[in-house]
């Protein structure tokens, strides 16, 4: 496959659409995220230059139905499979 096409990752990115940092044609690839070495496949949103990722709370919910976030800080990693 060819690198060519695929858009540059951004720094921050969200896979919730209503989210201002939801960027569609990133998702049109498989991407990977690993924190401090360690792939990761529970991703909600990161930030590479802050930092961090969020992920979902197990059971936690909060008023719109939306699973709860945690944040996660260490070294972030991004790229494409």
């Amino acid at each position: 496959m060819t690198d060519t096409n695929k858009p540059e990752l951004p720094d921050q990115l969200s896979i919730n659409p209503r989210s201002k940092f939801y960027v569609e044609e990133v998702f049109e690839h498989e991407i990977g995220v690993t924190l401090n070495g360690k792939e990761r496949f529970d991703v909600e949103e990161y930030s590479i230059s802050e930092g961090w990722i969020k992920v979902a709370a197990p059971k936690a919910l909060d008023r719109r139905g939306q699973p709860l976030l945690m944040k996660v800080k260490g070294t972030v990693e991004v790229f494409y499979r």
